[in-house]
């Protein structure tokens, strides 16, 4: 096992949980509560009261303490352990001096009147986050946990990772049966740092930096990701991030995973497995696999579980939850999902949407809408509230408030006094005023008065409105999916996609391009590229007083990009062109509008929007231009002196990404912010237009755009 506090080996593990299981047996507890970071200490508890067949209750740290709370009292639990530094959790008498140690704290739990009684055999209660304000406890016994964990060491065999980093809290159930204890089993290596060096902040909150610099010391052949974290990766690999060559395989469950995520994964050869379970299944049940994958899908069941469809819903087999806390135990009989879906002729599972309403964020936050909208209807202020948040990163509402002459100002404080009783994963971020009271003709309450069960696609004109962030939520720079920067990444995601599909794009990336299609690509770069200083420096002039930090930021870029134009010819006359032949050549239609654009933004419009020119050529460059000059030297067989501009801007457009994404988070003008994205879907029409009309018989510009 490794960690940021040193390595234990197989030996050492057992002897530390060895000696722990003697203390909790001394001590007479069964039913162990933690709430404790990622980390040696964490699986040496869990693995010592497997030893002595105690009940263990792990409690997510993100869990608000009346969550804690609830938790402790309906599980029964005799005690909680914490980390040393930890505050002392609610619901606690005092400290248990029989198992305090350098790095834990036990803290007896105040006396119960009446211990709820539990089924049968537990070895795990299992807190769900929450679709209520009060997280459901479930009971899961040893066997089906090692069963599951078992079906996942075969379904891998053909890979066998020899090392597993646990990205996700140990609390998660689906880390700690299919990363911790399907690694165990198989006798790899198992990597546990802290959550605050993989980067989480709360439930939804993730510094990527930290996380790439975690991936980058472990080292890992295998990882489970929710939605969330894949997108990071993805993001981050776009553009020109490496990430660790030893990933070997990528697991990705907890949430839905759109198709564009997974292509995009692909386009980058990531090694990414789609699954799906339960939590009332002991985790794991379906999941693609090595040589068994299939697009759209969550791949095939384990080997111990049986998957069919009764009414289009999906009711799983093989493995069962001993029961719910305070609930009679479950019928016998397949578990029903409420998940919509088919299997396909081949086994696959393919899942379709969700029989009940409860949506699961991007974080694998599992949230009832209800619960948030009823918290919010307790406000004074507000009348109505719509909530959703399937496959986001954060809440929004559609909010109607009692007094119509309320402004926003006064409903994002609202929200702000609301979110301030909810955990972090529940919370609105962003809220849309609705024009009018909700009625059952725009899909946001049912004929009877009531938020529909499946939110009607008639609302999605309503939800596509301009959405006002709430006051006073937590937002951090560090939180990839809060920032400006992240933001525009997102709103031209679609004009990026389809830029880099022009077919002489995907043509050059293979390989499949001629000597005359990469010289008259060189020619036309010529023709932009030398107007990049002239641009920079009249966006600098025209930049306003408040904004001199940007034209201070103009100022190295201006030292950076000097001289640019210059590789290119050199890489011309590497291909055998005569240097003075591109500059006579001038520009085609499709270059001359692109630059005439950028300077047509920065002398009428708002010159802050010539940065959506910076973000289409520096992040082509960072996600394409390396790829591109090694797939094309490869099959060209040209000097390596031919690709000085392609290789060197790759590489220097990569200094620059983290450079220009810092430069976009300190916008904080709605106007600017608005300026970049509006000219950044633009300049990617524009920029595609080049490489559609690039080829002597490629289309004409009007058919381009």
């Amino acid at each position: 096992m490794l960690s940021a506090t040193g390595n234990l080996h197989a030996q050492t593990l057992a002897d530390a949980v060895a000696r722990l299981a003697a203390c909790l047996q001394t001590a007479g507890l069964t039913r162990v509560a933690s709430r404790l970071d990622n980390g040696p200490d964490g699986l040496i508890l869990d693995l010592a009261l497997r030893l002595i067949d105690a009940v263990h209750v792990p409690l997510p740290t993100f869990f608000s303490d009346g969550q804690v709370l609830h938790a402790l009292t309906s599980s029964g639990a005799q005690c909680v352990v914490t980390g040393a530094a930890a505050a002392a959790p609610p619901g606690i008498s005092g400290p248990l001096p029989a198992l305090q140690q350098d790095a834990l704290r036990c803290w007896r739990v105040a006396a119960i009147v009446e211990r709820p009684v539990l089924p049968d055999a537990p070895a795990c209660i299992t807190y769900t986050s929450g679709t209520t304000g009060c997280p459901k406890g479930v009971c899961l016994s040893a066997d089906s946990l090692l069963t599951v964990a078992a079906s996942l060491v075969d379904a891998s065999a053909a890979i066998a990772p020899r090392r597993h980093l646990c990205l996700m809290p140990l609390s998660t159930l689906l880390e700690n049966v299919a990363g911790l204890y399907a690694t165990l089993l198989s006798g790899a290596q198992v990597a546990l740092p802290s959550l605050a060096q993989i980067g989480y902040t709360g439930a939804s909150g993730l510094d990527v930096p930290a996380l790439l610099r975690c991936l980058h010391q472990y080292q890992p052949e295998s990882v489970i990701l929710v939605p969330q974290l894949l997108l990071a990766l993805v993001s981050a690999a776009e553009h020109g991030v490496a990430l660790p060559a030893s990933l070997r395989y990528i697991a990705v469950g907890g949430g839905h995973i759109g198709s564009s995520l997974l292509a995009r994964a692909a386009a980058l050869g990531l090694p990414v497995c789609e699954g799906d379970g339960l939590t009332e299944c002991g985790s794991v049940v379906c999941f693609n696999r090595p040589g068994a994958v299939r697009a759209g899908s969550v791949g095939q069941p384990l080997a111990h579980a049986q998957v069919r469809i009764v009414d289009g819903e999906m009711q799983v087999g093989g493995v069962q939850a001993l029961g719910y806390l305070g609930e009679d135990a479950p019928p016998p009989g397949p578990v029903r999902t409420g998940d919509l879906g088919h299997v396909d002729p081949d086994g696959f599972v393919h899942i379709t949407g969700r029989r009940k309403h409860v949506f699961i964020t991007a974080f694998g936050r599992n949230v009832s809408p209800e619960w948030v909208e009823s918290e919010l209807l307790q406000h004074p202020l507000l009348a109505q509230a719509v909530v959703w948040g399937e496959a986001q990163a954060d809440n929004v509402a559609v909010l109607w408030p009692r007094r119509p002459d309320s402004d926003d100002a006064a409903l994002a404080k609202a929200l702000a006094e609301v979110n301030a009783g909810l955990p972090d994963y529940a919370r609105v971020a962003r809220f849309v005023r609705a024009d009018a009271p909700f009625n059952a003709r725009e899909g946001l309450l049912t004929a009877n008065g009531r938020p529909p069960p499946r939110r009607d696609p008639r609302a999605r004109s309503i939800r596509r409105r301009p959405q006002l962030s709430v006051a006073g939520h937590r937002r951090l720079s560090r939180n990839f999916s809060m920032t400006f920067y992240a933001s525009l990444l997102a709103q031209t995601q679609a004009e990026r996609e389809r830029m880099t599909q022009v077919p002489i794009i995907q043509a050059a990336l293979a390989g499949n391009i001629a000597r005359a299609d990469y010289v008259a690509f060189l020619g036309q770069a010529y023709h932009h590229v030398r107007h990049t200083v002239p641009l920079l420096m009249a966006c600098g002039a025209r930049l306003p007083a408040r904004l001199e930090w940007l034209r201070t930021a103009i100022g190295e870029y201006i030292e950076e990009e000097m001289g640019h134009q210059e590789w290119i010819l050199d890489d011309l006359v590497a291909c055998g062109q005569a240097r003075e032949a591109t500059v006579l050549a001038g520009p085609s239609l499709a270059t001359e509008l692109l630059v005439s654009d950028a300077y047509d933004t920065i002398q009428r419009g708002n010159p802050v929007g010539f940065f959506g020119m910076v973000l289409v050529l520096e992040g082509t460059s960072v996600a394409l231009a390396t790829r591109a000059a090694n797939s094309i030297a490869q099959s060209l067989e040209l000097p390596r002196n031919a690709f000085s501009y392609l290789l060197s801007h790759g590489d220097l457009d990569i200094e620059h990404a983290g450079f220009f994404e810092k430069r976009m988070n300190r916008l904080d003008d709605p106007l600017d912010q608005q300026a970049v994205v509006h000219a950044a879907t633009r300049f990617y029409v524009l920029y595609g237009d080049l490489f559609r009309t690039l080829r002597s018989d490629g289309v004409r510009l009007a058919e381009a755009t």
